[in-house]
């Protein structure tokens, strides 16, 4: 018997629920189907699509060459397949944007009817978002982190241990006549993505490396250490769960084995993060175009396109706001003490509505998570679920001298300001002529001035907040 397994975000062959049991069944036809018409204004960005692209390549090296190309949508190619086809059923792992859980509900009723074998599976998640057990004792969803995690996710059974890499693959013979991989046209035609090319090792044996390498030397200072982003104490794992080249149960199982002490317990609620971002997205599906707080609907925000795009470009005047929306165009990746410093900076500062930050985000960044990325957003400008309260407002100055005090990460992506003293090196409009000479700065031509004054922008950005309670 033949069966489909259909690829998602679950791009391994390691801990795969949907995968095992597929072979349990019989011959497998692995599959990916690029839906591009069903995810309307959630198609994925140019920096996922680049990812996507050698992720399936390795997908494809672990299938021998067996993983079929399909692209369109889902439901019209999935019924194709099963008029024209000798299959027995279809398995795949849930995906939880609210536009694929549409589609899949409507995908397996039909499957239903049509008497095929149907299952899916969770390969995303530690738990569940409709999971009674992650719910307060009255029956409805947490909208606050620390309860959620610590009442809800570690009260609740323990994730599931991974499951090992199928012995033995048994492939179909059946050419379902799809496309070559390059004609999902997943790569830029601009060659932007030199820098990020050298950033990444892309795929399974990727993620179990970088998995690896953060355990050995990233994890036993990460409570403290991953606040500054010159170090090495992020796992950079995000875009590996995203694309399910290693599962959550895995990463949640490693660091399990490390013994429980502050770095792990932190770590550990990292992921607990991630969860409760899922749980938001599944209970609040507006959530990526809707303020989960509506006093925010009243919002005097401002509409202005040349400081959006001097922040899009790392051209604000304030070194740590650039060096992070830099590394996020070099690499596709931005420090995640960097991106609430950015986030603060767009939607207090400049008073531009977060949608930008999370359009350009879903754009740039290769872990680009419709749960992880509006949920962060939300956080960041006060109008979400366990909120930073809207007054506290990153100020870029000091939070580069506290985490990046000697420049290291600031000079990296902001070379120009490299022979600035680190004294001057946040506020490089103090320093004194003869300092800026020396560095051959001029501001205005070399670096810009600052587009905004942070003490007044903070001042408006308070005023708007006040304006919501008349």
């Amino acid at each position: 018997m033949t069966y489909i397994m259909w690829f998602r975000q679950d791009l391994r062959l390691t801990d795969n629920p949907a995968l095992s049991h597929a072979v349990e069944q019989g011959t497998i036809i692995p599959i990916y189907i690029l839906d591009d018409e069903n995810a309307g204004d959630r198609k994925m960005g140019a920096a996922s699509r680049w990812w996507l692209h050698y992720s399936l390549t390795d997908l494809n090296n672990s299938l021998r060459d067996h993983l079929q190309f399909l692209k369109g949508d889902a439901f019209e190619i999935i019924k194709e397949i099963v008029n024209n086809n000798d299959v027995e059923g279809i398995y795949w792992n849930r995906c939880y944007e609210p536009w694929r859980i549409k589609r899949d509900k409507k995908i397996k009723e039909w499957l239903k009817e049509k008497d095929m074998q149907t299952e899916s599976f969770n390969g995303s998640l530690l738990w569940e978002p409709w999971d009674k057990q992650i719910y307060k004792d009255d029956g409805t969803p947490y909208r606050v982190f620390t309860p959620f995690y610590r009442k809800g996710c570690l009260k609740a059974d323990t994730p599931r241990k991974p499951l090992d890499r199928p012995d033995r693959i048994d492939y179909g013979d059946i050419n379902l006549s799809g496309v070559k991989l390059e004609e999902l046209n997943l790569l830029p035609e601009i060659q932007w993505d030199t820098q990020m090319k050298k950033e990444w090792h892309i795929g399974e044996e990727g993620a179990r490396n970088r998995l690896v390498e953060f355990i050995e030397n990233g994890l036993s200072d990460y409570k403290d250490g991953r606040n500054f982003p010159a170090q090495q104490n992020v796992s950079r794992l995000s875009p590996h769960l995203h694309w399910g080249e290693i599962s959550p149960n895995q990463v949640w199982c490693a660091a399990q084995r490390e013994g429980e002490n502050k770095n792990t317990d932190h770590f550990m609620s990292e992921l607990g993060w991630r969860e409760f971002s899922y749980s938001l997205l599944y209970h609040f599906p507006d959530i990526d175009t809707e303020n989960l707080q509506d006093k925010f609907d009243n919002f005097p925000w401002k509409d202005n396109k040349d400081k959006l795009k001097a922040w899009q470009k790392g051209q604000t005047g304030y070194p740590i706001v650039d060096a992070g929306m830099r590394e996020l165009w070099q690499t596709g990746y931005m420090h995640n003490r960097v991106r609430m410093i950015v986030g603060s900076f767009l939607v207090k500062n400049l008073l531009i509505h977060w949608h930008h930050g999370e359009q350009w985000f879903w754009d740039c960044l290769v872990d680009a998570d419709a749960a992880s990325n509006t949920a962060s957003w939300q956080w960041v400008a006060g109008t979400g679920a366990d909120a930073a309260p809207y007054f506290r407002i990153f100020n870029p100055i000091t939070q580069g001298e506290k985490f990046d005090k000697a420049g290291e990460y600031t000079r990296k992506y902001v070379p120009e300001l490299k022979h600035i003293p680190d004294k001057y090196l946040f506020k490089p409009w103090e320093a004194p002529d003869d300092i800026l000479k020396e560095a051959n700065i001029k501001l205005g031509e070399d670096y810009p001035e600052p587009i905004v004054d942070v003490k007044a922008s903070r001042e408006r950005a308070l005023e708007a907040f006040e304006s919501l309670k008349g």
